[in-house]
């Protein structure tokens, strides 16, 4: 593989990063979580990327073997938004990543999803899709829940404004650790990659199994580089009908305030339940399975085709995928 294409005051800020952390419910061992009422989808108000990330990007992608392996600080080389803002609390810092993912990867037996949590485990439903060329990180879930019940399961979407997270022109912000993150197209990344109309998208990053990641934008028909450009759609789209009313679920129209408001419609769009496809690039002219970032939902990937290793934290190399998960329902 070519593993690279090139003052709030103080009371309220400490408030604030207390309710962010993650944790179980009242009662559950963790700290309280936030008891977002909200139940209705909003424009997102994105915070001007004006701000120089503290420190210089550090990153490298090198193909060793049956491994790629990426290092990074996570720090990006484009411009951010700034942080803290009303929405998120935190600032961004430099990280540590080691991760080493499969430079041959396959497709699994069986389909992995990201909006899951492993028995015994508190935190976020969810794991890091995959990492950007730049070595920030694809993370699109959110730890906020309907009431604060993650029980019921009604996890907001960070891209349907139900509640303000503070999401900048690259539709990112910063988790309690200092961890920058894309939830949705990374805008100013993109537009570094020369993403252009009437080519295929560069590769924009990879994926937690070891599979490409695209934008966009690709051929016409999979197999055929001479067919044409199109902007590639999502097989998903909205549910029908309302949700539970309380206290089985928040009520109202599925409007995509919610992760669970959307369901996967076999060729509605152009790619498969992990918003992928087996298809011809420029990067690859004998065929890979590759995922496309869309400008629908859910604009990140939130399944795997492969088996994902796990890009958390810090120093360590990721471990081997944890859960099969649940398809969004």
């Amino acid at each position: 593989m070519n593993p690279r294409a090139p003052c709030l005051l103080a009371c309220i800020v400490t408030s604030i990063l207390i309710a962010q952390r993650p944790g179980g419910p009242p009662g559950a061992g963790g700290p309280p979580m936030r008891q977002h009422r909200a139940k209705e989808a909003a424009a997102l108000t994105l915070v001007p990327a004006t701000e120089k990330p503290p420190g210089e990007n550090e990153v490298r992608i090198l193909r060793r073997g049956p491994s790629l392996d990426i290092t990074s600080n996570a720090l990006p080389d484009h411009l951010v938004g700034r942080f803290p803002n009303r929405g998120n609390p935190h600032h961004i810092e430099a990280q540590r990543y080691d991760f080493r993912l499969p430079a041959d990867p396959q497709p699994a037996a069986q389909t992995t999803w990201l909006h899951t949590q492993p028995a015994g485990e508190r935190g976020p439903p969810n794991m890091p899709f995959g990492i950007a060329l730049n070595g920030v990180l694809f993370d699109p879930g959110t730890a906020e829940f309907w009431q604060g019940d993650r029980a019921l399961g009604w996890n907001y979407e960070a891209l349907g404004g139900a509640v303000p997270l503070g999401l900048d022109a690259s539709h990112a912000h910063v988790q309690p650790g200092g961890v920058y993150h894309y939830h949705g197209l990374p805008t100013l990344l993109m537009d570094q990659l020369g993403l252009a109309a009437d080519q295929h998208s560069p590769l924009i990053g990879w994926a937690a199994d070891g599979f490409p990641i695209y934008a966009l934008r690709g051929y016409k028909d999979p197999q055929d580089p001479a067919s044409g450009m199109k902007t590639l759609r999502s097989s998903y789209d909205l549910k029908p009908g309302e949700r539970p009313r309380p206290p089985k679920g928040p009520g109202g129209p599925h409007d995509g305030a919610f992760v669970q408001d959307y369901v996967f419609i076999a060729g509605h769009g152009d790619l498969d339940e992990c918003n992928g496809r087996f298809c011809v690039t420029p990067d690859f002219p004998r065929g890979v399975y590759a995922y496309f970032l869309t400008a629908e939902w859910p604009v990140i990937p939130r399944a795997f085709r492969g088996t994902p290793v796990v890009l958390r934290g810090a120093g360590g190399p990721g471990g081997p995928g944890r859960g099969k998960g649940s398809r969004p329902r």
